[in-house]
């Protein structure tokens, strides 16, 4: 029988960002609805969580249940394994640098997905419902999902967790701009001979990045950036053949490598959103930002997003969804967004670029980087956290000031 339930909140997608947003929303004593079905085990892929985001995680309980299975990134490095004329130096960053005993943990998204489907089931204040919305409907003062089961869930405010293609983001009319990229990400785990030493690798090659991250043990998860018509011929190769291609490009870096079974391709592509909020729908996770597997920025950024909704919604407890905490919403996240993901565009960019002068600009910034130790400094602090590197300067001035 159709019925209709009345809660504060509802939360569409029940990939990682969904599930997080859900729990916030419920910590924080809303009631929540959580739309979606139950989460896929097959994801093979790692997510690099930074300490901010961890911390908050820890609040909602899940830390605990995911460090033993993620490992440290104690040491991060980039390193320019293009062919190009003009190439950069490597630049390594330690979390020792910046007083911290690391940057975060990298953490297979099986087990994280676990762990959070374990706690929002468990959670009194979320009603998760495992069908999809057929269609929402948005009036002045609630919005309106209509699920494939006949539910209808009337709120104040939904929060679009719902990926990158976003069916609540279309039905509050926010319109995007989408880029494709002549790129696609083959995803592999593989097990290697030589211990990882908790660091984190990122070779810069002429059609993107090659990123090592480690896992617990003598494992390491791996995203590797190419044309789509090769990823597909690597994933085609037998274990052996591609043990080899991924030692060769890794320059035996770990020793000798041994893929596990598994492999996924994504087609890479940027959205972005003209606003972050409008009409009773705020957007979080893919549905706000979409851009390439560069610098662990994705499910952070996802969760700086969460954070700063669940503040102002706590602001305007009587109505999370009205016009003013939306547009506070959308001012609030806007520079953090644009920020990163137009790094991440430029970066990417400037390894695809055969322009002799975006490689002068790559090599500058990454050489002052690696040989200027305060700016690196800065750099690390403002990769975990947005301000806190600027405000750890001004207050470094302040004190040199003093004396």
């Amino acid at each position: 029988m159709d019925r209709t339930d009345q809660v504060n909140v509802v939360v569409a997608g029940t990939g990682p960002a969904g599930l997080i947003a859900a729990l916030a929303f419920a910590h924080a004593g809303f009631s929540v609805s959580l739309v979606g079905p139950a989460v896929s085990g097959k994801d093979r892929r790692t997510t690099a969580l930074m300490t901010p985001a961890l911390k908050f995680l820890d609040t909602l309980g899940i830390t605990a249940a995911i460090e033993p299975k993620a490992a440290p990134l104690r040491i991060m490095r980039i390193i320019d394994a293009t062919r190009r004329l003009i190439r950069s130096p490597i630049v390594t960053f330690h979390a020792s640098e910046i007083g911290e005993p690391l940057f975060g943990l990298n953490i297979p998204n099986r087990d994280l997905n676990e762990a959070l489907e374990h706690a929002v089931t468990n959670h009194a204040g979320i009603a998760w419902h495992h069908a999809l919305v057929e269609r929402w409907q948005i009036g002045a003062d609630t919005v309106l999902a209509i699920l494939s089961d006949g539910t209808e869930i009337s709120a104040k405010l939904a929060v679009a967790a719902d990926g990158r293609t976003s069916p609540a983001r279309e039905a509050a009319g926010i319109s995007t701009s989408t880029q494709a990229y002549p790129q696609a990400a083959l995803v592999i785990n593989f097990g290697h001979t030589r211990g990882h030493a908790n660091t984190s690798t990122e070779f810069h090659t002429e059609t993107g990045p090659f990123t090592q991250v480690p896992l617990p043990g003598d494992r390491s998860s791996l995203v590797w950036v190419v044309e789509p018509e090769t990823a597909e011929q690597l994933a085609g190769l037998d274990d052996e053949a591609l043990s080899a291609r991924v030692e060769e490009r890794m320059q035996s870096m770990l020793g000798r490598v041994s893929v596990e079974p598994g492999r996924q391709i994504y087609p890479l592509s940027a959205t972005l959103p003209k606003r972050f909020a409008q009409n009773r729908v705020a957007l979080v996770g893919e549905a706000a930002h979409v851009f390439p597997p560069i610098g662990a920025q994705g499910l952070n950024l996802g969760i700086r997003d969460i954070q700063q909704l669940i503040e102002i919604a706590s602001i305007h407890r009587e109505d999370p969804g009205s016009a003013d905490a939306l547009s506070s919403y959308d001012a609030r996240r806007r520079p953090d967004i644009l920020a990163r993901s137009g790094a991440v565009s430029l970066l990417n960019q400037s390894l695809l670029s055969n322009i002799i002068p975006a490689q002068l600009l790559r090599s500058a910034g990454l050489g002052i980087l690696g040989s200027f130790a305060p700016l690196r400094t800065l750099f690390m602090r403002e990769g975990l956290r947005p301000g806190s590197g600027l405000s750890s300067l001004a207050s470094s001035l302040r004190e040199q000031i003093r004396r």
